[in-house]
Formats: structure tokens, sequence, C-alpha cells
């Protein structure tokens, strides 16, 4: 025969004229909230409804998912890298981490669940293989010292993997002058000549100002302090650069001074390379810029021949 439930007496309130039941729960945090209903048994329903929250909130709490702790894990990371780089990061993660292992308790993972993992992996390129194996590490290790996890299953797991990137061949001074003939006058002429000549990362070049192009001095020379990111499309202009041996002066050549000195005769703006505003560029501007080189240099060309006014 089955046990007859006993409704619990409620203190009685009235709130803008209307009489309900009462009762108070704590919440996950520690704090009393207050419940109400106009009847005992449903307020009861609540309550229990309310206990069931709680105690499975406090479950997740110290037995995360993977998927749950990863994304604690990058909302920590967010106090101290750059938007771009938590960018990448939650992509990775989310492809990588989440998609093959987010439904698994954090202490169900086992090491081959993570050598699993990163098979995919392997047939990718070797700067992605490490990236996202840092993840996985990082994520396990802040659970263990977090008391998480008992055991760590990351230890042990190697830091090998993936293709090795294919060995990059410097264009030679034949194919630089191709080049630079190939853009002469046109919008990327400038930043080309930076990047062969100075040296520059793209968002060195990108954000680099007049102020750090000193060219009146006996040996010329570009002073990097600034770098340029694109977030939503916009420019965003740091001082924070990638690391810290990227602070430095670079001597310029004779042929990149002379072709800075050109162009701060005519520049309006504060940037070597802007806008017509006098504004950095944004991601699209220079998609657009980037456009030209490879339109010149190297995207294939088709000729037709006309013979009677027949195409062959």
């Amino acid at each position: 025969m089955a046990k007859k439930k006993t409704i619990p007496q409620y203190t009685s309130v009235e709130r803008k004229g209307i009489q309900y039941y009462r009762t108070r729960i704590l919440d996950a945090d520690g704090k009393q909230v207050s419940l109400y209903a106009t009847t005992c048994e449903e307020l009861y329903e609540k309550q229990l409804a309310a206990r069931r929250q709680v105690q499975e909130i406090l479950f997740h709490r110290q037995h995360p998912t993977v998927a749950e702790y990863c994304e604690k894990w990058l909302m920590m990371q967010s106090a101290k890298v750059s938007a771009a780089t938590l960018k990448g990061y939650t992509s990775n993660m989310r492809n990588y981490v989440i998609k093959p292992m987010g439904d698994m308790y954090m202490e169900e993972v086992t090491a081959d669940d993570i050598r699993l993992a990163l098979v995919p992996l392997s047939k990718k390129s070797e700067g992605l293989y490490n990236k996202v194996n840092m993840l996985i590490k990082c994520v396990f290790y802040s659970a263990e010292r977090s008391q998480l996890l008992a055991d760590n299953p990351c230890v042990g797991i190697s830091g090998k993997g993936g293709r090795p990137a294919q060995k990059k061949e410097a264009l030679s001074d034949q194919q630089v002058a191709v080049l630079l003939e190939a853009i002469k006058g046109l919008p990327p002429y400038l930043f080309v000549m930076i990047g062969l000549y100075a040296g520059l990362r793209r968002e060195e070049a990108l954000a680099l100002q007049w102020d750090c192009v000193f060219l009146d001095v006996p040996t010329p020379y570009i002073s990097v302090r600034r770098a340029w990111r694109a977030e939503h499309n916009r420019p965003v202009i740091s001082t924070v650069l990638k690391t810290k041996a990227a602070r430095r002066d670079i001597p310029i050549p004779k042929c990149l001074a002379d072709c800075l000195r050109e162009a701060k005769v005519t520049s309006t703006s504060d940037y070597v390379i802007a806008d017509s505003e006098g504004q950095p560029l944004s991601y699209s501007q220079f998609k657009r810029v980037w456009q030209y080189i490879v339109v010149r240099s190297t995207k294939e060309r088709t000729y037709y021949k006309y013979v009677n006014g027949q195409e062959h």
C-alpha cells in the first residue's frame, strides 16, 4: 500500500491582498530563497523541485562534465588573455575536446580517452596538435589543483604529434624584384616593403605609427611598440605585444628608409599604413589590400584566342 505523503504546515503571508503560503530554503550558494504558493500542496511540490535543483547544482560543482569544466576554464582565462587568443582557445576546445569528451565526467576520463581524442589531430598540422594537447593538459591540471580529480589522466601523454610543417623557402632576389614591380604604386606596396626589409609581423606593420619611425638619424630604424588586432572586424591597437622579445628596434636599409620618407611627405595620418580617413585598417580592408598581391602576382590567368570571331 502506497505511503501517504505528509504535507507540512507552512507560514501564511499576505501579498498585494492575496493570501500565500511561504517557506524558505538555502540555494546552492548558501543564500536563503523564499518560495510562495496559494496552497500547501503546491508549495510542497515547489520545495521538493527546488531542493532537487540545488542538489543537482552542488553535484555538478563537485563532479563537472568535461564540457562544463572547459567552459569554466575558458572563463577563467578571459581575464588574462586577449580576445583573439580566447577566440582561438574556444574554437579548438569545442571542436577537439568538448566534441569527443564533453558528456563525460572529469573523473571518468582516462588516459586512453585523451589519446583517442588526439587521434584525429594526428592528421592535422603539428601546430594545431600542440595547441589542443596544451589545452587538454591545462584543463586537467587545473581540475587537479582544484581537487576535482584524484588522478590526472594527462600524466604521461606525449606532447609530440601532428604533421610537421613544411619548410618555407624565402623569396629570392629575383622573386622580390618581380613582386615589388607587380604592386608598385598600389596600396600594399608600403606594407610589403616593411615586411620584406624590416621583418615586421602583420600586426606590427599595421599598428606602426610615424612616432616609431626614425629616419633623420645616422642609422634609420623602426621601433616596434604596438600591435594591431581585429575584433568584430574593427581594428584594435594595443601596446601589448606577442612576446617580450617583440619590443625591439630594427635598423632599416636605405631602400626602405627612402620609401618611408616618400610616404611620410603625403601622409595625413599618425599611422604609416592607414585607410582614407587616416585610421588603421579593419580586417576586411586588409583583406582587400592583400587581394592586390594575389591578383597581381599569383592568380592564374586565362587567355582566349579568337580566330575569325571564334574562341579557341
